[in-house]
């Protein structure tokens, strides 16, 4: 039986046969080419053999164990005891240990005094004496071997490192596959006393970058592509770390270092299960009040599909809510953050108690309308209904509880009732379902557009094609064949007349182009006017108001006209409906077909002006009144409830559209492109029309006239 050969206190039992003999490769494998040669220091064995064979193919092939394990007296043997710890010089040829060696904390101040300080030596990881080129299969630091060299020390690290996402491109041989050196190259990925932490966070997030930006073929394979990496800098996470706050997350913060997985994976750390409590670590209190919202309940229960904080706020392009490009911002939140899940059928139909419709019913609203219109100030759903705490409607600690509806509504709308809570919030006068009386309300309009600006389009049709054909056969004056007209003017309208009229125009105009900004906020000449001007949609809202305040003032200036001047009485009495109204449309419909040869004459005003004059007496007491309603909406929300205020706020939108149909299709067409004025009646700035025009269009008026002067 061999019985295992031990050196006690450093001396070789076999070194007497020894002894005088040089310190040489031979003379030393005489003693240590031993398998099982130990020496014991503190208790413990230490394996000393070595083979010639360990060698061979290795760098120090040529060397003697002299010029490595120096310091030993060539002539003392057995050695001396006890035997120096650092009698091994790698230092002595390796001088830039330092520096290649920096990913380790203890060479990055190498000495031999420092080494044995700190208990390291080479052989720890490269072994005693094979030690193999870095190209060599046997390399204990190739790709394949780190993880488990490493671990010997690292055990935990690279417990984890083996779970991860990077892991498994070493395993299946990804040659851009990250290992323990492939990040530890790098100094600062492990902190140093002297490294301002912000700093050697910075530096660890580049070391990220390296890869996942600078590297195009890494950077390819995300989904998302390099952009999603890049966006951490300009995220308020990547300005608060560039800025110096060494509290501000780096990437590790969130991914961890070396257990990195993919968000798909259920234990990473950013994977959708865990991403509050990820969060948490920094915003306590957001997430104390997520966690008892309904979105966190729904979670809860195993449906992915409710929001956590990367839904809301974004993964590496986090912005803060006052970056107007933020999805969080008070602009975007609405559409880009809430509309996103309570806009969609797909979700909608998996979740029956939620309505597809609460995006677009908001974005219809006045609040979604001057969101959308660029309004400075701002409501969204969050205004409403919370942000991080989102409650059920049925919750009565809900913002939106009927309980407390008019305390929410009381934050913007001062003095606000309870009959505020009366009437559906999200409501669309599309959908019978939602009110009834507005989804009536809007189609009799919708009706009532139809056939008015249907007829007269077909009016004017008719009229404009027996002109154009009059023309056409050069027939037009035959009724005037043989007359010699007079050229002279006759007054048509008063310089107050004319003055009510251009007031109407200006205010009328400014109107609609300011009403439709705010319904059609994202049509493209809407958005050349918010081009020139930032703030243009708070001036449209004053503008607004000011030009019904004049059309208001120009409707009372044309009353008190009508009753207290003798002029103004007659307009009045002239424009009164009558019989010869209804017979004359009549006529005119038979003549523009051909079925009759006689144009009807007319007297001062025909049907079709006073058609004209009296809708707008009516349009404008309506949009009077439903103006006001809408102005003063604290007022009419108190006192005739949600609903009252919807209604106007139809009836208003509809009779917009009417009367702008109207002044289109009817009144425009009479007093510019009627081939019998064309390119336009110029009464209402002169005043004035010629004798021919009023014979053509005004006969027996003209005949009065002249009756009168006659008198």
């Amino acid at each position: 039986m061999n019985q295992r050969r031990r050196v006690r206190g450093g001396h070789v039992w076999l070194g007497l046969l020894l002894l005088g003999s040089l310190v040489n490769g031979e003379s030393c494998l005489d003693c240590h080419d031993d398998a099982e040669l130990t020496l014991e220091r503190a208790g413990q064995d230490i394996f000393i053999g070595v083979s010639e064979g360990d060698f061979s193919g290795t760098p120090h092939e040529g060397f003697e164990c002299g010029d490595c394990h120096a310091g030993l007296d060539e002539e003392e043997l057995p050695h001396a005891d006890p035997i120096p710890d650092a009698n091994v010089g790698c230092v002595d040829c390796h001088d830039e240990l330092g520096e290649s060696h920096s990913f380790h904390p203890l060479f990055w101040q190498i000495s031999e005094e420092t080494v044995i300080e700190r208990g390291l030596r080479c052989s720890d990881c490269h072994s005693g004496h094979r030690i193999m080129y870095m190209d060599s299969l046997e390399f204990p630091f190739s790709k394949e071997r780190q993880t488990q060299k490493c671990g010997i020390c690292h055990e935990i690290q690279s417990m984890e490192f083996l779970h991860s996402a990077h892991a498994g491109l070493v395993r299946d041989a990804d040659l851009n596959s990250p290992t323990c050196l492939g990040c530890h190259k790098y100094e600062h990925v492990v902190p140093m006393a002297e490294c301002d932490p912000a700093e050697h966070k910075i530096h660890v997030s580049e070391v990220c970058i390296a890869c996942h930006v600078e590297d195009p073929e890494i950077a390819g394979q995300t989904l998302y592509g390099t952009p999603f990496f890049v966006s951490f800098a300009e995220s308020v996470h990547g300005k608060a770390l560039y800025s110096g706050n060494p509290d501000a997350p780096t990437c590790i913060d969130c991914h961890g270092s070396h257990g990195v997985a993919r968000s798909s994976d259920l234990n990473a750390r950013v994977n959708q299960r865990h991403v509050v409590g990820q969060c948490s670590k920094c915003h306590e209190e957001a997430a104390k009040a997520y966690l008892d919202s309904i979105h966190a309940k729904v979670f809860e229960k195993g449906y992915d599909d409710a929001p956590v904080c990367t839904d809301c706020h974004g993964e590496h392009n986090i912005m803060a809510h006052t970056d107007p490009k933020a999805p969080v911002a008070a602009a975007n939140l609405s559409e880009q953050v809430c509309g996103e899940c309570h806009g969609s059928l797909e979700i909608a139909n998996r979740f029956f108690e939620l309505e597809p419709d609460r995006l677009s019913t908001f974005e219809e609203s006045f609040h979604g309308l001057a969101a959308r219109g660029g309004a400075e100030e701002i409501v969204n759903c969050a205004s409403c209904h919370g942000y991080h705490d989102v409650l059920a409607e049925t919750n009565p600690m809900s913002p939106v509880h009927p309980d407390r509806l008019a305390e929410t509504c009381g934050q913007c709308h001062e003095g606000a009732n309870q009959r505020f809570a009366m009437g559906k919030v999200h409501v669309t006068a599309d959908s019978k379902s939602h009110e009834p009386v507005l989804y009536w309300i809007s189609r009799i309009y919708i009706w009532a557009i139809l056939v008015i600006v249907g007829g007269m389009f077909l009016h004017n049709l008719l009229d404009f094609f027996h002109k154009v054909r009059l023309k056409a056969t050069a027939h037009m004056r035959d009724h005037l064949e043989g007359k010699e007209i007079p050229h002279r003017l006759y007054v048509r309208m008063t310089l107050n007349e004319r003055l009510q009229h251009g007031t109407l125009v200006i205010s009328f105009v400014i109107l609609v182009i300011t009403g439709f900004m705010l319904k059609f906020p994202d049509a493209w000449w809407v958005e050349g006017l918010r081009n020139l001007n930032s703030n243009i949609f708070e001036f449209r809202s004053l503008l607004h108001r000011i030009a019904g305040v004049a059309m208001c003032v120009a409707g009372t200036w044309h009353i008190a006209y009508l009753f207290f001047t003798p002029s103004g009485r007659k307009l009045l009495k002239d424009l009164l409906p009558e019989k010869k109204d209804l017979t004359d449309m009549k006529g005119v419909f038979l003549y523009n077909i051909g079925l009759s040869k006689q144009k009807p004459l007319f007297k001062r005003f025909c049907y079709i002006e006073k058609a004209e004059y009296w809708a707008l007496v009516w349009g404008s007491i309506v949009m009077t009144l439903t103006g006001f309603l809408l102005w003063f909406e604290n007022f009419t929300i108190g006192q005739l409830t949600l609903l009252g205020f919807d209604i106007s706020l139809v009836i208003h939108y509809y009779e917009a559209i009417l009367a702008s149909l109207a002044i289109i299709v009817w009144h425009f067409y009479f007093v510019i492109f009627n081939p019998d004025v064309y390119p336009m009646n110029l009464s209402w700035l002169t005043g004035k029309m010629s004798e021919e025009e009023m014979l053509t269009e005004h006969p027996l008026e003209l005949e009065r006239l002249k009756r009168e002067e006659k008198e």
